[in-house]
């Protein structure tokens, strides 16, 4: 079945419950900024491909209307929403319940309604390790260099955790302030300056940071004069826009195995899909959708 693109809007709050969309079933991305998101391109055209009947809204919420954005959640219309930043972790105090992976990153990405109950998923643990399962025999074991201590940094220490790493160096503008630990593996936190000694025995590194992302494409967390500590390792960026960050052509020019964040876009967003609606993303068409959407 050929997939709708519809053109997708975004809301401040405020405009969503004035407009006569907010009659209709739907499903939200909530976050401040949100106008670059690219869910509501894949989910709404997951909606259409199965035919469900229902909208999918980017919202950017202000702090001012979340108390009447909670209320909004009890609402029969409202299915279900993804959030992002900034408001991982305060959206973990408004559900009624948490999964696993929610109680052990601190952060939800996802809600679902059921039984008239708010639970709190945590899909992007499942989107970071999708794209990544092909390289468990170089990751296993082994140790993984990662950019950034936020609340993605999170679940990809939890994912890397999953699967076997025994070393875990984050780089932090504050390593003093860091909150990492993990009863799991191995865990130092290290400054910009300090994680070059850490490199030779490196299998992979992962950039959890917004350094290289549109519309700021020239910056990278690896300054040029590193660029050859990538050397045939594997470079993982989670940024999606765009596909080839700063990060990633370093990384190229060295012969490392470069990963683009889309695939982890698409693997997190089919599983809250999942979690919805108990159907699947058709992956190959949506994948396409929004690369097109990105060039």
């Amino acid at each position: 079945m050929p997939l709708f693109k519809r053109i997708t809007m975004t809301f401040t709050f405020k405009e969503f419950k004035k407009s006569e969309k907010s009659g209709f079933p739907h499903y939200f991305v909530v976050g401040n900024p949100i106008g670059h998101s690219l869910s509501p391109v894949m989910h709404q055209a997951a909606l259409d491909f199965h035919n469900i009947n229902a909208q999918y809204h980017a919202i950017d919420l202000n702090q001012a209307d979340i108390s009447d954005f909670i209320g909004w959640l009890n609402r029969d219309e409202f299915l279900g929403c993804n959030i992002t930043i900034p408001y991982k972790s305060q959206f973990i105090e408004v559900v009624d319940h948490i999964d696993s992976y929610a109680r052990e990153a601190g952060v939800i990405n996802t809600i679902a309604k059921s039984d008239h109950q708010l639970i709190g998923h945590n899909t992007d643990i499942h989107g970071f390790t999708s794209p990544i399962l092909k390289y468990t025999d170089q990751i296993e074991g082994g140790r993984v260099i990662v950019f950034g201590t936020g609340g993605a940094a999170k679940a990809v220490k939890i994912g890397l955790e999953n699967l076997g790493v025994e070393e875990i160096v984050f780089v932090s503008r504050a390593p003093q302030n860091s909150n990492m630990n993990s009863d799991h593996v191995w865990l130092e936190t290290v400054s910009y300056d300090q994680w070059q000694s850490f490199a030779d025995e490196a299998s992979m590194f992962v950039n959890t940071t917004p350094l290289g992302m549109s519309p700021n494409i020239d910056r990278s967390p690896i300054s040029d004069f590193d660029v050859e500590l990538l050397e045939n390792k594997i470079c993982y960026d989670l940024i999606y826009n765009p596909m080839q960050t700063k990060f990633l052509k370093q990384a190229d020019e060295f012969g490392a195995t470069t990963i683009n964040g889309l695939d982890m876009l698409i693997m997190q967003g089919n599983r809250s899909f999942e979690i919805w609606t108990g159907k699947t993303f058709p992956f190959e068409s949506i994948k396409n959708l929004l690369i097109n959407s990105l060039t």
